[in-house]
């Protein structure tokens, strides 16, 4: 059909800018549940290792797949069974150290002194008013509904993490009939190279996953030993801390770190001392980590440049937030596959 008349054209123009627009919202509006599918996604990958170790032990694929997610809950279920009581009775008694902190009378005095005596060239009056006047006009009301907001998230998210949990059960049961379909839609000619690299992805992605988890493993076992040796306080909640944040590539173990340090130093609550050695041992953590654990756990997923981290995890957290910090790496990584092993050869070729 020819398009001279400029009606026509208009008004063909008019539809593919409507459509792209009806695109674009479709996806705004399912952000969400492909959120929900992307992390699936990852975390069977995750899982794919450990069922393929079974498998090559002579399991079907149906038991591996059921022996990996019992194993998977149990040790969730087990870990929460064990941690939950000492993190509530952790959690409560901080509250209750907060609360007679601060509504004891001479609070405000002990607190400017304990400022005097570790910032002896601070001006501890000035700051305190300013800090006064800032929160004189602080609008509670819309805190309050922060506060509100904050709990349904926090319901919201839980309702997401069971969804994405029967999400990984099924595309981990299913991976290889839906690594079949894909693979079916490329042509025959050009299949088996499709499927090696393919394969290495995957492989990649699901070894980066296991070696995240280890790692967040040994720094939160080891959290929780040093911390009680040292008398920090709570030291269960702090190990989590450290855990969770382990398993953000790159700034995790630092910002968890700087965190329960922190919490060492709050008055009525930890001293100078132990946050002083708590700081020295996770700065010596980290190196270890850097440069004896990573290689050693991560030897087995693609190499990653520093830089290449460094963008792939600004540019994933920016985009998806924690999950594309989380996923951003791998992601990089089955790109230098493809670049090293598609596009330099045909370089080469020509």
């Amino acid at each position: 059909m020819r398009l001279n008349n400029p009606f026509r054209i208009a008004f063909v123009a008019t539809l593919g800018v409507g459509l792209g627009l009806v695109l674009l919202q479709s996806v705004n509006t399912l952000s969400t549940i492909l959120l929900y599918v992307g992390t699936a996604l990852f975390l069977s990958l995750g899982l794919d290792p450990v069922v393929s170790f079974l498998e090559r032990r002579k399991l079907p694929r149906w038991a591996a797949v059921l022996v990996t997610i019992i194993a998977l809950l149990g040790l969730f279920a087990g870990v929460v069974l064990m941690i939950l009581p000492i993190i509530i009775d952790q959690v409560s008694q901080l509250v209750v150290q907060i609360e007679r902190l601060v509504t004891r009378p001479s609070w405000e005095h002990d607190l400017k002194d304990w400022l005097r005596g570790v910032f002896p060239n601070l001006m501890v009056d000035d700051v305190w008013d300013a800090v006064a006047g800032w929160l004189a006009e602080v609008d509670w009301a819309s805190i309050t509904q922060g506060v509100i907001g904050a709990g349904v998230a926090i319901i919201g998210g839980l309702a997401g993490a069971f969804i994405v949990l029967i999400l990984t059960i099924y595309f981990t049961a299913s991976t290889p009939t839906l690594k079949a379909s894909v693979y079916q839609l490329v042509p025959a000619s050009k299949r088996h190279r499709f499927v090696d690299l393919a394969e290495q992805i995957t492989d990649s992605v699901g070894y980066y996953v296991i070696g995240q988890v280890s790692l967040a493993t040994v720094n939160g076992v080891l959290s929780a030993i040093f911390l009680s040796i040292i008398g920090a306080p709570f030291p269960a909640v702090l190990a989590c801390v450290a855990f969770f944040f382990s398993l953000i590539p790159l700034v995790g173990t630092l910002t968890g770190s700087t965190l329960i340090v922190l919490t060492c130093l709050i008055p009525g609550l930890g001293a100078p001392v132990t946050a002083l050695i708590a700081a020295i041992y996770y700065l010596i953590y980290m190196q270890i980590e850097a440069y004896v654990l990573a290689p050693r756990i991560m030897g087995r997923a693609v190499s990653v440049p520093g830089a290449v981290v460094v963008i792939a995890a600004l540019a994933g957290g920016s985009l998806l937030g924690l999950l594309g910090a989380l996923i951003a790496i791998p992601v990089a990584a089955s790109i230098l596959i493809i670049y090293r092993q598609v596009l330099i050869p045909r370089q080469n070729e020509r």
